[in-house]
């Protein structure tokens, strides 16, 4: 991702801006975490509770310090072997993160990706909300024409890109318990 469009979307971002991304395996839809605007959106379009949290996209493991801060050793390294990649796990909430990511749990979900351009985006901007391009209960957007069925000029950018190669959005694993969720 060129320099200008890296300042765009940054700029987009910093004003409450919702955008659409391409990502492993779907398209997703992300702000600023702390952005309660922009996840207050997502949430409408999605039609989606608060309740529900979530998800963080990451370019790398540090990133997501603050939201390590006091976790075990043993469950880093489990994150360190299988980062970057297409798996986020849910990992105990240690106050961090914000309610509206968070939901109604006691963990958040976690991804660093090996994304090309979500590692471009999350270098840009740091962590982004991650949650698939679609309205609940209703199959992930695939494409950009997916995307715009969906939402329509809603979103303030969809960024150009190519989907990953997994075909299905990441697994979702509980950190402590290992339990495979998705």
């Amino acid at each position: 991702m060129n320099s200008w469009r890296k300042s765009f979307v940054s700029q987009l971002l910093s004003r409450d801006g919702v955008i659409a991304y391409p990502t492993e395996g779907v398209w997703g839809l992300g702000c600023l975490p702390d952005s309660s605007e922009g996840v207050a959106r997502i949430l409408t379009l999605k039609n989606r509770p608060w309740q529900q949290g979530l998800l963080l996209v990451a370019a790398e493991m540090s990133q997501f310090e603050g939201y390590l801060k006091g976790l075990d050793a043993e469950y880093r390294k489990v994150l360190e072997e299988t980062w970057p990649g297409p798996v986020t796990f849910l990992v105990p909430d240690n106050g961090t993160a914000p309610g509206w990511i968070v939901g109604s749990h006691t963990t958040v979900g976690l991804r660093v990706s090996d994304h090309p351009l979500v590692q471009a985006l999350c270098t840009s901007v740091g962590p982004l909300v991650s949650t698939s391009a679609n309205i609940s209960s209703r199959p992930a957007a695939r494409t950009t024409f997916g995307v715009r069925r969906y939402f329509g000029n809603r979103i303030d950018l969809v960024v150009p890109g190519e989907l990953g190669q997994t075909g299905r959005a990441s697994e979702i694993r509980d950190l402590v318990s290992g339990e495979v969720l998705r």
